[in-house]
């Protein structure tokens, strides 16, 4: 089953339409009781995600009947949906509020994410930013690009390689184990500068456009990543597991590095993840 340009175009306007309709109106706008926590107090819902999902999986069902909807929302209340996700003959994976903890703080740093598989292969990614009302959009084999509302559009292209000392990065260590914690945050020095947005879909933004050189997480959730991994690759860059292995959408574990080349990957690895010297 192919998945064109058109079929992504349309995707991307059920992404816009739920910004505008379910995620915006609540922005700054929530009451106590619209926010809640699922695992921790850093962990939340809130109704935002909630409809918004609600929402996103209305429209594709729509418009792809036969397809199987994940959404990260869903699966909080049946992990069992996750299953079939390596078998589908398409799959859309969604994060319909990526970085709720800055959205429930009114913080407009967040985005709303989807990805497409065919047969557990990742064949399109969107991250929309519904604040700047544009999409990081990629096809698998047709390269990255942005696109604004009135339809123009820029290509995404990754940093060129640079030396560790250069490189800045996203670094997301909160689910790494314990006695790797210390490891990685003792090591934050030996590159250029460290972020934490608290967000996936900015942080492959970021990466996929140039304007930060790699990637860190420790958690590799599908809705978090998916899109990611799709736009930032076709935008020329690499990402791996800390072990080296490839990534897949139905991978549950194992952390991701992303950067612009295999020889930036190594030293990003190597220097998170190594003991001081």
């Amino acid at each position: 089953m192919s998945f064109s340009g058109n079929d992504a175009l349309k995707l991307a306007e059920i992404l816009r339409r739920a910004a505008q309709l379910e995620i915006l109106p609540r922005f700054r706008n929530l009451t106590a009781g619209s926010i809640r926590t699922k695992t921790s107090n850093l962990d939340l819902v809130t109704d935002a995600d909630e409809a918004a999902e609600r929402f996103i999986e209305a429209e594709i069902l729509r418009a792809f009947p036969k397809a199987a909807v994940i959404g990260e929302e869903g699966v909080s209340k049946n992990a069992g949906l996750l299953d079939g996700l390596g078998d589908a003959d398409l799959a859309f994976i969604l994060d319909p509020v990526d970085g709720t903890l800055n959205f429930a703080s009114g913080l407009p740093l967040f985005g709303v994410m989807a990805a497409v598989t065919v047969k557990g292969e990742i064949v399109c990614g969107i991250i929309l930013d519904p604040v700047s009302d544009d999409a990081a959009i990629a096809i698998r084999g047709e390269g990255a690009w942005s696109q604004r509302p009135d339809g123009s559009t820029t290509p995404l292209r990754v940093a060129s390689p640079a030396p560790l000392t250069e490189m800045t990065g996203n670094v997301s260590w909160r689910y790494l184990p314990q006695e790797l914690q210390p490891v990685v945050t003792g090591n934050f020095a030996r590159v250029a500068m460290v972020t934490n947005f608290r967000c996936s879909a900015h942080a492959y933004r970021l990466i996929a456009s140039g304007n930060q050189h790699f990637s860190f997480s420790s958690s590799v959730m599908p809705w978090d990543h998916a899109a990611g991994w799709l736009i930032h690759r076709e935008a020329g860059g690499y990402t791996d597991h800390f072990d080296g292995s490839p990534y897949r959408p139905v991978n549950r574990d194992g952390g991701l590095i992303s950067a612009p080349n295999k020889d930036s990957w190594q030293a990003v690895r190597d220097a998170l993840l190594g003991s001081k010297s």
